[in-house]
């Protein structure tokens, strides 16, 4: 292996940990001791690479995102637009640590600064850009308050899993009842599409 290889191995293994880590106890509870433990990496080798622990969240969060991207294209036509509620619902049923991340960021900035927040804000005008297209709109305000609607409908079950759970009852985690689920979310979505795409955004 090479040494760039090396360094790549240890960086993916320390990100694979600290994304369980954080994921878990959020920003505030991690311990970089058992992040070094997870990765089996020397905890020195976590601030050589990333800095400090808030440097390396936003790494992970960095990341999380990525994979979301390639599992979930931003939509630029209003039926990949249409899918999309239902494909994110999807996707955070798979694999639900982007909205325990968000959580946890959230609980603890609030609406201070984040860490890299410069590039989740070019993240965000991408997607408002690409939902405009869909949307035919040439408003990137309206379009940021379609896509903090359909993200909340996509996305909101999943970071308050007890609501889900104490709502819908003993069935609650049953496929008939994700199913039917998804399909009142999906449907919600359509609603914010249409009222959009009539001005109404």
């Amino acid at each position: 292996m090479t040494v760039s290889a090396k360094v790549q191995d240890t960086r993916d293994r320390l990100l694979e940990a600290a994304q369980e880590e954080f994921s878990e106890f959020g920003l505030a509870g991690a311990r970089v001791d058992r992040i070094a433990e997870r990765s089996g990496v020397n905890k020195q080798r976590i601030y050589a690479h990333f800095g400090n622990k808030e440097a390396l969240f936003g790494a992970v969060l960095g990341r999380v995102y990525e994979h979301m991207g390639k599992e979930v294209p931003i939509p630029t036509t209003e039926e990949g637009l249409r899918n999309y509620v239902g494909e994110v619902f999807d996707y955070h049923r798979r694999s639900g640590d982007l909205v325990r991340l968000l959580a946890w960021e959230g609980l603890l900035y609030r609406d201070k600064p984040i860490p890299n927040e410069k590039e989740r804000e070019e993240y965000y005008t991408y997607k408002t850009a690409a939902l405009s297209v869909a949307l035919g709109i040439d408003d990137p305000t309206a379009a940021a308050r379609v896509l903090i609607a359909l993200i909340g409908l996509a996305s909101w079950v999943f970071i308050v899993p007890q609501q889900r759970r104490l709502m819908l009852g003993p069935d609650h985690d049953s496929e008939a009842s994700w199913a039917l689920l998804r399909a009142n979310v999906t449907a919600s979505g359509h609603t914010v599409i249409d009222l959009a795409l009539r001005g109404m955004a």
